[in-house]
């Protein structure tokens, strides 16, 4: 195999890799925002369980991969950008979480 037929082939697959991420990542659009292990603390706070350590990570997780950055000194977006996220959270909850859609 010469070198541009080499070149090609790489090419070729660079192209099938990019349009595979800009059509949804290769697994049909079906992205998951939330673990399951999430998904039972939000459950758990949600219905007033005790805060555990535990919960509060995983909220606080979700809450960033909201777009919610608590270690910012000083956010003139704040509430609003912590009210944003929790509506975020919210919704990947009752799309994702089946104790969500179970009660």
């Amino acid at each position: 195999m010469n070198i541009t037929t080499r070149m090609r082939s790489i090419s070729a697959v660079l192209v099938l890799t990019l349009v595979g991420c800009a059509a949804g990542g290769g697994n049909g659009g079906a992205q998951t925002h939330l673990s399951a292990t999430q998904c039972r603390d939000l459950t758990d706070l949600r219905n007033k369980a005790p805060a555990t350590h535990q919960r509060s990570m995983s909220e606080l997780t979700a809450l960033r991969q909201a777009g919610y950055h608590p270690e910012r000194r000083f956010d003139p977006d704040y509430p609003a950008s912590l009210e944003r996220a929790q509506r975020q959270v919210d919704i990947w909850y009752q799309a994702e979480c089946p104790q969500a859609r179970a009660g």
